[in-house]
């Protein structure tokens, strides 16, 4: 742990005289280099630092947060969350905090190159960008960023939990005309990064996207790519909450153990995976290797601490998301139906219905229409109205599995009759 941290650690063991408390301290360096209409417009740096207290008495409790950690910042801090503690209303839900822990180590959090990396080539990556688009005839705007970020977690029961991570994230929308599209990368680390082939992948959106052609929405077969993907799965995972199955406000009620998803999905979170990150603790439950979905079966829910306590289970969280994929291609599942369309992103995805899963939102980023095994033109965006756990009983094919994000691997689907209701005009 940072020497500094253990000073505040130990000072807040002195001082704070509570039943019960959690001290969590974050310290992140950030830098971030924006750029829009082909120009570098800025550069963020510096230090972001957060030491936050919950105090407890009995089942009371107050949280307080300060910037700084000289003492008297620190006796107010102490001073403010047991004042609100011992002011609040008894929670019925409240937990102890957990006690010493076993953490798993997890090297792959911290990446040295990310870490290393300079402002000057952060700004080297953007003017290539700026470069390539002007040849092209375009503008780009976007964001080039890194972190680091270190973390504890100490309880008065005896926890203790330090862990660093690193992120590195390049996103660029690129402007030719009527045709404007996205592309963006982020990972814990520089590794995979390849400002070409990046530029390369944004450039070939824009090329598919020229000839736009209205097409009525209609159900019809899919194919999500991974980052649409991404964007529909936390949705989802955040609807197999136990509790709220348990208690009836979702579709996985009475569902564990049983044949849920299609055959051809499972969900994992994995600390073995050197492509995402892997945080090895949440609020005191250490991290470990879960099976959430195999084969469509449910095999394990998030369980907060105090579900877990009240129905003598075991707590766990999903730290990543690790969806399997196979070795279809694109083309090959382009041939597997009459025809299609490809999806690149959604966005603005909100509940329909909680208890049924439904889900709406909209596709974004470009979408293109396939027939007879071949991309024609693109079309309009469309609204969509699906129940993800089962569109998932009618994937017909699985590419690869790929990074998406820093805690995200997985791969594109190929879905039958995807549940399209309207067509937008943005």
């Amino acid at each position: 742990m940072n020497a500094n941290f253990e000073k505040i650690a130990a000072y807040i063991k002195q001082h704070c005289h509570a039943d019960d408390y959690s001290l969590n301290i974050r310290l992140a360096e950030r830098h971030e280099t924006r750029f829009a209409q082909n120009r570098v417009t800025q550069h963020l740096a510096g230090p972001s630092f957060s030491i936050k207290l919950t105090a407890a008495f009995e089942n009371r409790t107050g949280s307080a947060s300060v910037t700084q950690d000289d003492p008297a910042s620190l006796d107010e801090l102490i001073k403010t969350a047991c004042d609100i503690a011992s002011l609040n209303q008894p929670d019925p839900e409240f937990v102890p905090t957990e006690g010493p822990k076993e953490i798993p180590q997890v090297p792959q959090n911290c990446d040295p190159a990310t870490k290393a990396l300079e402002p000057a080539k952060m700004v080297d990556i953007v003017q290539y960008m700026i470069d390539r688009a002007k040849a092209f005839d375009a503008t780009v705007s976007g964001l080039t960023e890194k972190h680091f970020i270190r973390r504890v977690q100490v309880t008065k029961n005896g926890f203790v939990g330090y862990f660093e991570d690193t992120n590195f994230g390049h996103s660029m929308t690129l402007k030719k005309g009527d045709v404007e599209t996205k592309v963006s990368f982020d990972s814990m680390g520089l590794t995979g990064f390849d400002p070409e082939a990046e530029f390369n992948r944004l450039k070939e959106q824009a090329i598919s996207l020229k000839d736009k052609r209205d097409m009525d929405a209609a159900p019809i077969a899919v194919i999500l790519r991974p980052h649409a993907l991404e964007d529909l799965i936390w949705y989802m995972a955040w609807g197999m909450d136990r509790r709220m199955s348990d208690e009836g406000f979702t579709p996985f009620t009475g569902q564990m153990d049983k044949l849920t998803f299609g055959e051809k999905f499972s969900a994992y979170s994995t600390l073995d995976n050197p492509a995402i990150v892997a945080p090895p603790y949440s609020d005191g439950i250490a991290s470990k290797n879960t099976t959430w979905i195999e084969k469509g079966v449910i095999r394990t829910m998030p369980t907060s601490r105090y579900w877990a306590k009240a129905k003598n289970l075991e707590p766990s969280h999903i730290f990543n998301i690790y969806i399997p994929g196979g070795d279809a291609t694109e083309e090959q599942m382009m041939q597997m139906v009459p025809r299609g369309l490809i999806l690149n992103r959604f966005w603005y995805i909100r509940s329909v219905d909680a208890k049924a899963g439904e889900l709406t939102g909209m596709t974004r980023d470009g979408v293109l229409y396939f027939e007879d095994g071949k991309v024609r033109h693109a079309v309009n965006n469309f609204r969509f109205n699906e129940i993800p756990y089962l569109a998932t009983r009618r994937i017909l094919a699985l590419g690869p599995s790929v990074s998406t994000s820093s805690a995200a691997m997985l791969p594109s689907l190929l879905i039958d009759n995807f549940n399209f209701v309207d067509k937008t005009t943005f």
